[in-house]
């Protein structure tokens, strides 16, 4: 695959340009508020219909624009010259819009894992760092680029979830409790739940030791972590949790067990790892997890997927940064966006690749 041209109008700081991509490896440069991540975050939101850092499209919308249009020209097959266009319309008085050759989907969930894209940016720490709600994202995020019925059913479960967080705040409110209804909810929690956490055992057995060694080659030295896929599904049956949970669930008012509790959990030597790791090692583990997601998708897609690199030479020393390019750029045939602050910086680590480059400056 091949990102040949893409249009940004009214989104976020750009009114309305576009970019003409010739090369296999992009570098960006431009002072910070120039736009470097918001066209990597384009990009990706034609991958993946939405914006990698924004969770409400009004944020995306560029200000005094009443809305944004995105449209993409994406190659996928080199040697008929075969092109595909994705565009996306939003405005705000209507429903978003996303078109692949000018075909409206009815859902936006058809093209999820069409053009496969890994995003690494600075505030992916929290992955490492923060709750499980990231490592969630971070494992749903890479199966359902490659699974459509992951991600159906991901969608059921979700949907079904909120339903019954909303019967059991407002049943609180009423004298009597509908334990018919409630049973009636956790029967359709079932099935979803059952292949999303079968699902995610199955996936684990591919990421983890992807991680593992990817770790060890990015910090260069011999420590090793382990990882575990936490779930009360591992070693419970999901009908009987519900059941014991329910007294607990009406006084919080909320659904406190299920596979949207699940966790990834890293460790390094037998401790928790991000208690104990320190900011090189916490990083190298961040990069250590996408670029086993990139794998995954090369294995799968029998194609690399789109990488976006956002700032990454502020995050990692120059021996990691040579060892992550030496991957990304020369062991792989993929397309490679890479942003920087600093020119001289990033024409002197690109250099290596000579013909292979192209650099784009914002102004």
């Amino acid at each position: 695959m091949f990102f040949k041209k893409i249009t940004l109008t009214g989104y976020k700081n750009y009114h309305s340009k576009t970019f003409d991509f010739s090369k296999r490896i992009v570098g960006i440069f431009g002072l910070n508020g120039k736009g470097k991540t918001n066209l990597l975050d384009a990009i990706n939101y034609l991958c993946f219909t939405k914006s990698y850092f924004s969770k409400s499209e009004q944020i995306n919308v560029c200000f005094g624009e009443d809305g944004f249009r995105l449209e993409g020209e994406i190659l996928t097959e080199h040697e008929r010259n075969k092109s595909e266009k994705v565009v996306c319309i939003y405005r705000a008085s209507q429903k978003k819009e996303f078109y692949l050759d000018d075909v409206s989907y009815e859902k936006f969930s058809h093209h999820i894992g069409k053009f496969p894209c890994v995003v690494i940016a600075p505030d992916d720490i929290g992955m490492i760092t923060g709750g499980s709600e990231e490592r969630r994202k971070f494992f749903d995020t890479l199966i359902s680029q490659v699974d459509a019925e992951y991600l159906q059913q991901l969608i059921i479960y979700n949907k079904v979830l909120a339903q019954r967080n909303g019967f059991l705040k407002n049943e609180a409110l009423r004298s009597t409790f509908n334990f018919a209804l409630l049973e009636t909810l956790d029967e359709q929690l079932f099935a979803p739940a059952n292949y999303i956490h079968k699902t995610r055992k199955q996936f684990s057995q591919q990421l983890f030791p992807l991680i593992q060694q990817f770790y060890k080659n990015i910090s260069g030295n011999n420590e090793v972590i382990n990882i575990e896929y936490n779930s009360l599904l591992n070693e419970n049956n999901f009908a009987e949790l519900l059941i014991a949970s329910r007294q607990k669930d009406r006084l919080t008012q909320r659904t406190n067990t299920g596979i949207h509790r699940d966790d990834l959990i890293f460790l390094l030597q037998e401790n928790v790892f991000k208690t104990i790791a320190s900011q090189g090692q916490r990083k190298s583990l961040l990069f250590a997890c996408k670029l086993a997601e990139f794998e995954i998708f090369k294995k799968v897609k029998n194609s690399a997927p789109f990488l976006l690199l956002d700032d990454v030479f502020e995050k990692l020393d120059e021996n990691r940064i040579q060892n992550l390019l030496e991957y990304v750029c020369k062991e792989n045939n993929g397309q490679v966006f890479i942003t920087d602050t600093h020119a001289d910086r990033l024409e002197k680590a690109l250099a290596q690749f000579g013909n292979e480059i192209q650099i784009i400056e914002l102004r």
